[in-house]
């Protein structure tokens, strides 16, 4: 028995919940290496974004005789160009609502609390089983809500943490863009055979997951963003770019995203004018099927072959664990997981065999 391959891989699996449970018991131990993740983590995060985002860029400049110090160099001089050219045209426009959202936030609270109180009040004439999903989801949006309201405050009073990522995220972004070719292959070199041709395939279909992902999620959410701005400008809703930009960010998460940016945008409907309401969601319904039969299948196709109950409770799940960060890493790792058993999966045998061989 102990030669079958499910034996073995129960084993396995077992030796790793022991040694993780071990981890955490003696977790002091292991504080300073977790300092130093938390540390990286977010810039190391934001690089591989922009990494993954200007690859394609770097290979057009490669294809047309730049090297690669000059093609790296050439995309650090576009992206601040880019940024510069968003932050003239943009900016103006976040700061201007911005300013005039500070002055009425009494009066939006104000109106807001009366809006709220009303449809808790109509919650009793629905039905018991709705009235307690009406429940469950208020308490997850306030959770959800105050987590990346929390995070965002905590990360902003970090002069240490904003210093680090100003000064980290060019840093790993300038070493993925000079020398990524040379990842995999430093991380082979002390494997052979079987194993080697194993992580290397998995390695691979890693990267083609994450950039997959990455660059078509990214893609998406900007397309979706300016329907939506370019929809609420039309119909006149205040602050179209402050709930735009919203709605560029949260549309990172997948399937549940489009959700969280439509709630802060029919809140400011309704508060602006009941019918302005109903013009918001007849902006997003359209948005949202435009996105869902053509930009998505497009864009995205069936790279990841997620379901989308899948997705729903993966990225529930995830930010219940670990609030807005858990639920925008959580598609990513999960398909990156699945990837990985696939190719587990796949090379059993050989890996086994030629683990046995060395013991």
């Amino acid at each position: 028995m102990m030669d079958k391959n499910w034996f073995q891989t129960g084993i396995a699996i077992i030796i790793t919940l022991l040694i993780v449970a071990l981890t955490i018991k003696i977790q002091v131990i292991f504080e300073p290496v977790y300092i130093i993740l938390t540390t990286i983590f977010y810039p190391l995060l934001l690089g591989g974004l922009l990494y993954y985002i200007t690859e394609p860029v770097q290979s057009f400049l490669e294809r047309h005789k730049a090297g690669r110090l000059l093609s790296t160099t050439m995309i650090f001089i576009l992206v601040v160009l880019v940024l510069a050219g968003l932050g003239s045209i943009i900016v103006p426009m976040i700061v201007t609502e911005a300013g005039h959202l500070v002055e009425r936030t009494p009066y939006l609270l104000n109106e807001f609390e009366e809006l709220f109180e009303f449809l808790m009040s109509q919650r009793e004439r629905l039905p018991f089983d709705v009235q307690e999903q009406v429940d469950k989801i208020v308490d997850q949006a306030s959770g959800i809500i105050q987590g990346l309201s929390a995070g965002i405050i905590t990360f902003l009073a970090n002069t240490i943490g904003v210093l680090a990522m100003l000064i980290l995220v060019p840093f790993f972004l300038f070493f993925m863009l000079k020398d990524h070719e040379k990842f995999i292959p430093a991380a082979l070199s002390p494997f052979r055979g079987a194993v080697r041709q194993f992580l290397n395939e998995l390695l691979s279909d890693i990267d083609y997951t994450l950039k997959s992902f990455i660059r078509g999620q990214v893609l998406v959410s900007i397309i979706l963003a300016v329907m939506l701005y370019t929809g609420y400008v039309l119909i006149g809703l205040d602050y179209a770019i402050l709930l735009a930009l919203f709605a560029l960010f949260m549309n990172v998460i997948p399937f549940v995203g489009p959700w969280i940016a439509f709630a802060p945008a029919l809140i400011m409907g309704l508060i602006q004018d009941p019918l302005m309401g109903v013009w918001v969601a007849a902006v997003t319904l359209v948005a949202q099927q435009i996105d869902g039969n053509i930009v998505t299948p497009n864009v995205m196709g069936q790279k990841l072959n997620l379901h989308p109950l899948t997705i729903i409770t993966i990225v529930l799940a995830a930010g219940n664990i670990a609030g807005f960060v858990g639920m925008l890493i959580a598609i990513p790792f999960y398909a990156v997981v699945k990837a990985a058993i696939k190719n587990i999966w796949r090379y059993r045998g050989s890996i086994s065999e030629t683990l046995s061989n060395r013991a």
